[in-house]
């Protein structure tokens, strides 16, 4: 027998074995291979051959039928659940948006929730749920929140306050951060507040030195935020004069501001508010503003046909960066680029607490996504994606002038005011 002849006995055989083998031997279970067959005896065999068969259908614990063992055609047929909520973006996967759940997902980095202090935790639902919007609220509200958290705060035996506290404050913070992405100013002022516990001394008694770390607190907010407004107010009011059309974009605390001490020292002006989604914070200023005041809504798309009439420009910033650029609400750009395009003075209202050391080449690499409105919310589909970016950079090309608590300066004066600010701070003034 030839080799030709001995292998196409060998695939007969194969193919009678495959033949013959029963349906369940070809199941990928492990050990299938192993089971032994059980020979039925012949009167089970014969009794069961006559009775009717019935259909088995695989129940659960509770009753009901097993997902498994339903047709296809019947899960098919059924309505399909509301997608999930996408807490990330397919396009932009580093960016994520605010946790409406804050207070489910309340353990930061192995924290209970029952190490949360009640205050942080009213705090982030109101962060997550953009109750409190602008950087100068959340600044506020974080250090007033801050100043009940080190109040209610017990030292432990065997350590000191100015080393443990931190160490406490630390979950806190991170709750905050999870229920929205920190602020600038947040950050500057959270460390401002790292630095003046690590200096504290040992010797230093324990009710003492929170009375002390409080009154710092309340100091950083008068100093840096009050203060600090009411001097810009002052400078920015100067450039405002009578006849004068102002124009605003979505909602600024500093430009609010501007604009009430400017209509109480009776000069005649009128202001126009630029606005778009997905805040829509442009109607909430107007709400504040004075009635006998003349006021301009319009959505960003209608912008051209107003820019002739305007003479000024006043923005408020999210961040200023060390090179220049505008951190801001998205669409500051586009507003202050075409201000620039037809000579018109753009700006900026931005306390000095809110420069920033970093420098972007976009606003997308560091962003925040808003919450689609139900008024904006597309038809959702698998293939459809509704992005809603917060904040947009401005470049400093595009600004006269930033008007701070030091003065007017030019946009390229921030690492200047940095550099400043850092010796200050050396010198312990």
């Amino acid at each position: 027998m030839t080799k030709a002849e001995r292998r196409e006995e060998q695939e007969k055989q194969r193919a009678a074995k495959a033949a013959v083998q029963p349906e369940g031997g070809s199941s990928g279970g492990k050990g299938g291979g192993q089971q032994q067959k059980k020979t039925p005896q012949p009167g089970t065999q014969a009794a069961e051959s006559n009775a009717p068969r019935t259909p088995q259908v695989a129940h659960s614990s509770r009753g009901a039928p097993d997902a498994s063992s339903v047709p296809t055609e019947k899960r098919a047929n059924e309505p399909a659940g509301p997608p999930p909520v996408p807490t990330h973006s397919r396009l932009f996967p580093h960016l994520r948006l605010p946790k409406a759940n804050i207070l489910a997902s309340a353990s930061v980095a192995g924290t209970s929730k029952a190490e949360i202090h009640t205050s942080i935790l009213r705090l982030a639902l109101q962060f997550s749920s953009f109750k409190i919007t602008g950087g100068n609220a959340r600044c506020i509200a974080t250090l007033t929140a801050l100043k009940s958290v080190i109040n209610s705060y017990t030292t432990p035996q065997g350590t000191t306050l100015s080393r443990h506290l931190m160490t406490y404050l630390s979950p806190q913070i991170s709750h905050l951060v999870a229920a929205r992405p920190m602020s600038a100013s947040m950050g500057n002022a959270i460390r401002w507040l790292k630095y003046e516990v690590s200096v504290l001394s040992i010797d230093l008694p324990e009710q003492n030195a929170k009375d002390f770390l409080c009154e710092r607190i309340d100091t950083y907010i008068r100093d840096r935020i009050t203060v600090a407004d009411r001097v810009i107010e002052d400078h920015a009011m100067e450039k405002i004069r009578d006849g004068d059309v102002v124009l605003t974009y979505a909602r600024s605390s500093s430009v609010e501001r501007v604009i009430k001490a400017a209509h109480e020292a009776k000069i005649q002006f009128s202001v126009v508010v630029v606005d778009s989604g997905p805040l829509f914070e442009g109607k909430s200023l107007i709400a504040t503003l004075p009635p006998d005041l003349s006021v301009t809504y319009v959505l960003l798309p209608s912008l051209s046909p107003i820019l002739p009439t305007v003479s000024l420009c006043l923005f408020g910033a999210h961040s200023l960066l060390a090179n220049g650029a505008l951190y801001s609400r998205a669409g500051t750009a586009s507003v202050a680029m075409m201000a620039r395009e037809r000579n018109i003075p753009v700006l900026v209202c931005c306390e000095t607490y809110k420069f920033s050391e970093k420098v972007w080449g976009d606003g997308v690499t560091h962003n925040e996504l808003a919450p689609t409105t139900s008024a904006s919310a597309p038809v959702p589909t698998v293939s459809l994606e509704h992005i809603n970016l917060l904040y947009d950079l401005t470049p400093a090309s595009y600004i006269t002038a930033v008007i701070t608590e030091v003065g007017l300066i030019p946009p390229s004066s921030v690492p200047t005011v940095l550099f400043r600010q850092g010796v200050t701070a050396a010198q312990g003034l």
